[in-house]
Protein backbone atom coordinates (compact mmCIF):
# COMPACT_ATOMS: atom_id res chain seq x y z
CA UNK A 1 0.00 0.00 0.00
CA UNK A 2 1.54 3.29 -1.13
CA UNK A 3 0.23 5.91 1.29
CA UNK A 4 0.49 9.67 0.89
CA UNK A 5 0.39 10.98 4.45
CA UNK A 6 -1.10 14.45 4.96
CA UNK A 7 0.08 15.24 8.49
CA UNK A 8 -0.77 18.23 10.65
CA UNK A 9 -0.91 19.07 14.35
CA UNK A 10 -0.25 16.57 17.14
CA UNK A 11 -2.28 13.80 15.52
CA UNK A 12 -0.30 14.08 12.29
CA UNK A 13 2.94 13.94 14.26
CA UNK A 14 1.87 10.85 16.19
CA UNK A 15 0.79 9.08 13.00
CA UNK A 16 4.14 9.87 11.36
CA UNK A 17 5.93 8.56 14.46
CA UNK A 18 3.83 5.39 14.47
CA UNK A 19 4.56 4.63 10.83
CA UNK A 20 8.24 5.37 11.37
CA UNK A 21 8.48 3.03 14.39
CA UNK A 22 6.87 0.20 12.45
CA UNK A 23 8.95 0.59 9.31
CA UNK A 24 5.90 1.66 7.31
CA UNK A 25 7.22 4.86 5.78
CA UNK A 26 4.69 6.57 3.49
CA UNK A 27 5.40 7.03 -0.19
CA UNK A 28 5.35 10.78 0.40
CA UNK A 29 4.52 13.28 3.11
CA UNK A 30 2.38 16.42 2.76
CA UNK A 31 2.71 19.06 5.49
CA UNK A 32 0.88 22.31 6.14
CA UNK A 33 2.95 25.15 4.73
CA UNK A 34 1.53 27.49 7.35
CA UNK A 35 2.81 25.22 10.16
CA UNK A 36 0.80 27.02 12.90
CA UNK A 37 2.15 24.90 15.78
CA UNK A 38 5.72 24.59 14.52
CA UNK A 39 5.57 20.79 14.24
CA UNK A 40 6.60 20.31 10.61
CA UNK A 41 10.25 19.68 11.34
CA UNK A 42 9.36 16.95 13.84
CA UNK A 43 6.79 15.42 11.48
CA UNK A 44 9.33 15.24 8.64
CA UNK A 45 11.98 13.75 10.93
CA UNK A 46 9.53 11.15 12.27
CA UNK A 47 8.54 10.08 8.76
CA UNK A 48 12.15 9.28 7.83
CA UNK A 49 11.58 10.58 4.31
CA UNK A 50 13.99 12.48 2.11
CA UNK A 51 13.45 16.14 1.28
CA UNK A 52 12.28 15.31 -2.23
CA UNK A 53 9.49 13.13 -0.77
CA UNK A 54 8.03 16.01 1.26
CA UNK A 55 5.46 18.46 -0.10
CA UNK A 56 4.60 21.65 1.78
CA UNK A 57 1.29 23.16 0.76
CA UNK A 58 -1.59 25.31 1.95
CA UNK A 59 -5.05 26.30 0.77
CA UNK A 60 -3.77 28.81 -1.80
CA UNK A 61 -1.39 26.25 -3.32
CA UNK A 62 -3.91 23.42 -3.70
CA UNK A 63 -3.97 23.59 -7.53
CA UNK A 64 -0.35 22.46 -7.69
CA UNK A 65 -0.78 19.66 -5.18
CA UNK A 66 -2.26 17.03 -7.47
CA UNK A 67 0.62 17.34 -9.94
CA UNK A 68 3.24 16.90 -7.22
CA UNK A 69 1.29 14.09 -5.60
CA UNK A 70 0.86 12.15 -8.84
CA UNK A 71 4.65 11.66 -9.07
CA UNK A 72 4.47 9.28 -6.09
CA UNK A 73 1.59 7.16 -7.48
CA UNK A 74 -0.25 6.80 -4.15
CA UNK A 75 -2.88 4.12 -3.60
CA UNK A 76 -4.35 6.02 -0.66
CA UNK A 77 -4.18 9.50 0.85
CA UNK A 78 -4.38 9.56 4.64
CA UNK A 79 -5.45 12.95 6.02
CA UNK A 80 -4.28 13.00 9.64
CA UNK A 81 -5.87 16.15 11.15
CA UNK A 82 -5.47 17.92 7.81
CA UNK A 83 -6.94 21.47 7.96
CA UNK A 84 -7.82 22.01 4.29
CA UNK A 85 -10.33 20.64 1.82
CA UNK A 86 -8.84 18.81 -1.16
CA UNK A 87 -9.72 19.94 -4.67
CA UNK A 88 -11.13 17.52 -7.25
CA UNK A 89 -7.85 16.79 -9.09
CA UNK A 90 -6.17 15.90 -5.79
CA UNK A 91 -9.08 13.67 -4.75
CA UNK A 92 -8.73 11.76 -8.03
CA UNK A 93 -4.99 11.16 -7.65
CA UNK A 94 -4.89 8.14 -5.30
CA UNK A 95 -6.07 4.83 -6.77
CA UNK A 96 -8.29 3.81 -3.84
CA UNK A 97 -9.25 7.26 -2.55
CA UNK A 98 -8.59 9.29 0.57
CA UNK A 99 -9.33 8.77 4.26
CA UNK A 100 -9.89 11.72 6.58
CA UNK A 101 -9.68 11.94 10.38
CA UNK A 102 -12.68 13.85 11.80
CA UNK A 103 -13.30 14.58 15.51
CA UNK A 104 -16.99 13.68 15.64
CA UNK A 105 -19.21 10.62 15.53
CA UNK A 106 -20.41 11.12 11.98
CA UNK A 107 -22.99 11.89 10.71
CA UNK A 108 -23.24 14.01 13.87
CA UNK A 109 -20.91 17.00 13.96
CA UNK A 110 -20.08 17.52 10.32
CA UNK A 111 -18.01 20.61 9.68
CA UNK A 112 -16.41 22.93 12.20
CA UNK A 113 -16.33 22.79 16.03
CA UNK A 114 -17.99 19.38 16.49
CA UNK A 115 -17.03 19.40 20.19
CA UNK A 116 -19.13 22.57 20.64
CA UNK A 117 -22.14 21.31 18.70
CA UNK A 118 -22.19 17.94 20.42
CA UNK A 119 -22.69 19.62 23.81
CA UNK A 120 -25.13 22.26 22.58
CA UNK A 121 -27.26 19.89 20.53
CA UNK A 122 -26.96 16.90 22.85
CA UNK A 123 -25.71 14.57 20.11
CA UNK A 124 -23.29 11.65 20.55
CA UNK A 125 -19.58 12.47 20.37
CA UNK A 126 -16.66 10.47 19.07
CA UNK A 127 -14.06 10.21 16.32
CA UNK A 128 -14.35 8.94 12.76
CA UNK A 129 -12.10 7.92 9.89
CA UNK A 130 -14.12 8.38 6.72
CA UNK A 131 -13.68 8.33 2.98
CA UNK A 132 -13.39 11.76 1.38
CA UNK A 133 -15.87 12.84 -1.27
CA UNK A 134 -16.71 16.22 -2.79
CA UNK A 135 -18.79 17.24 0.24
CA UNK A 136 -17.74 18.25 3.76
CA UNK A 137 -17.29 15.23 6.06
CA UNK A 138 -20.00 13.44 4.08
CA UNK A 139 -18.09 10.47 2.67
CA UNK A 140 -18.62 6.83 3.62
CA UNK A 141 -17.60 5.87 7.15
CA UNK A 142 -14.64 3.51 7.50
CA UNK A 143 -13.99 3.36 11.26
CA UNK A 144 -15.52 5.01 14.33
CA UNK A 145 -15.21 5.19 18.10
CA UNK A 146 -17.76 6.77 20.43
CA UNK A 147 -16.57 8.89 23.37
CA UNK A 148 -18.78 9.10 26.43
CA UNK A 149 -19.64 12.61 27.62
CA UNK A 150 -19.90 13.58 31.30
CA UNK A 151 -21.18 16.76 32.94
CA UNK A 152 -17.60 17.76 33.73
CA UNK A 153 -16.72 17.82 30.03
CA UNK A 154 -16.21 21.11 28.21
CA UNK A 155 -15.37 22.07 24.67
CA UNK A 156 -11.71 21.89 25.69
CA UNK A 157 -11.86 18.45 27.30
CA UNK A 158 -13.76 16.94 24.37
CA UNK A 159 -11.18 18.34 21.96
CA UNK A 160 -8.34 16.81 23.99
CA UNK A 161 -10.12 13.47 24.23
CA UNK A 162 -10.77 13.52 20.49
CA UNK A 163 -7.03 13.99 19.83
CA UNK A 164 -6.19 10.95 21.96
CA UNK A 165 -8.98 8.72 20.69
CA UNK A 166 -8.35 9.63 17.07
CA UNK A 167 -4.82 8.33 17.25
CA UNK A 168 -5.93 5.19 19.08
CA UNK A 169 -8.61 4.56 16.44
CA UNK A 170 -6.00 4.89 13.71
CA UNK A 171 -3.64 2.44 15.43
CA UNK A 172 -6.42 -0.12 15.87
CA UNK A 173 -7.57 0.34 12.26
CA UNK A 174 -4.17 0.45 10.60
CA UNK A 175 -3.84 -3.31 9.90
CA UNK A 176 -6.97 -3.11 7.77
CA UNK A 177 -5.92 0.20 6.19
CA UNK A 178 -2.51 -1.23 5.24
CA UNK A 179 -4.09 -4.17 3.42
CA UNK A 180 -6.84 -2.15 1.74
CA UNK A 181 -9.56 -3.93 3.75
CA UNK A 182 -11.35 -0.66 4.49
CA UNK A 183 -15.13 -0.55 5.10
CA UNK A 184 -17.45 1.85 3.31
CA UNK A 185 -20.64 2.58 5.24
CA UNK A 186 -22.77 5.31 3.62
CA UNK A 187 -23.77 8.24 5.81
CA UNK A 188 -27.36 9.45 6.16
CA UNK A 189 -28.10 13.09 5.41
CA UNK A 190 -27.10 15.44 8.23
CA UNK A 191 -26.51 19.10 8.92
CA UNK A 192 -23.06 20.58 8.40
CA UNK A 193 -21.90 23.40 10.68
CA UNK A 194 -19.66 26.25 9.54
CA UNK A 195 -17.19 28.43 11.41
CA UNK A 196 -19.30 31.52 10.78
CA UNK A 197 -22.13 30.06 12.89
CA UNK A 198 -20.10 29.69 16.07
CA UNK A 199 -20.11 33.23 17.45
CA UNK A 200 -23.86 33.79 17.17
CA UNK A 201 -24.58 30.31 18.50
CA UNK A 202 -22.51 31.26 21.58
CA UNK A 203 -24.64 34.33 22.35
CA UNK A 204 -26.77 34.43 25.51
CA UNK A 205 -29.78 36.74 25.58
CA UNK A 206 -30.23 37.91 29.22
CA UNK A 207 -33.93 38.52 28.56
CA UNK A 208 -34.66 35.05 27.12
CA UNK A 209 -35.66 31.94 29.01
CA UNK A 210 -33.41 28.87 28.93
CA UNK A 211 -33.66 25.57 30.72
CA UNK A 212 -30.81 24.99 33.14
CA UNK A 213 -29.56 22.18 30.92
CA UNK A 214 -29.52 24.37 27.82
CA UNK A 215 -27.60 27.14 29.52
CA UNK A 216 -25.08 24.83 31.20
CA UNK A 217 -24.46 23.00 27.94
CA UNK A 218 -23.84 26.25 26.08
CA UNK A 219 -21.48 27.54 28.75
CA UNK A 220 -19.41 24.38 28.96
CA UNK A 221 -19.35 23.99 25.17
CA UNK A 222 -17.59 27.36 24.93
CA UNK A 223 -15.29 26.77 27.88
CA UNK A 224 -12.09 26.30 25.91
CA UNK A 225 -9.50 28.93 26.89
CA UNK A 226 -7.82 30.81 25.29
CA UNK A 227 -10.69 30.66 22.75
CA UNK A 228 -13.63 33.03 23.39
CA UNK A 229 -16.36 31.91 25.77
CA UNK A 230 -20.11 32.23 25.54
CA UNK A 231 -21.12 35.90 25.61
CA UNK A 232 -23.84 38.45 26.16
CA UNK A 233 -24.20 42.20 25.75
CA UNK A 234 -25.53 44.84 28.12
CA UNK A 235 -25.68 48.54 27.21
CA UNK A 236 -23.23 48.04 24.36
CA UNK A 237 -20.67 46.16 26.46
CA UNK A 238 -19.82 42.57 25.63
CA UNK A 239 -19.17 40.07 28.45
CA UNK A 240 -17.75 36.54 28.24
CA UNK A 241 -18.91 33.64 30.40
CA UNK A 242 -17.35 30.23 31.11
CA UNK A 243 -18.25 27.53 33.60
CA UNK A 244 -16.48 25.00 35.82
CA UNK A 245 -18.51 21.89 36.67
CA UNK A 246 -17.10 19.48 39.23
CA UNK A 247 -18.54 16.20 40.39
CA UNK A 248 -19.05 16.08 44.16
CA UNK A 249 -20.08 12.44 44.59
CA UNK A 250 -23.38 10.60 44.85
CA UNK A 251 -26.25 12.77 46.16
CA UNK A 252 -27.93 9.87 47.98
CA UNK A 253 -24.78 9.22 50.00
CA UNK A 254 -24.35 12.90 50.82
CA UNK A 255 -27.95 13.14 52.01
CA UNK A 256 -27.58 10.03 54.15
CA UNK A 257 -24.49 11.48 55.77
Amino acid sequence: MRIALFASDVVGLRVAEFLGRHGEAPACLVVDGVDPKGLNERIVAASGLRTEQVIATCRSASQELSQKLAQFKPDLCLLAWWPYLLDEPTLKTPTLGSLNFHPSLLPHGRGKAPNFWSLVEGTPFGVTIHWVDAGIDSGDIAFQREISVAWEDTGASLYRRALENMFDLFVDSYPRIATGDIPRVPQPAARCHYQRELDEASRIDPDCSYTGRELLNLLRARTFPPHPGAWFEEQGVRYEVRVDIRRMGDSARRNAA
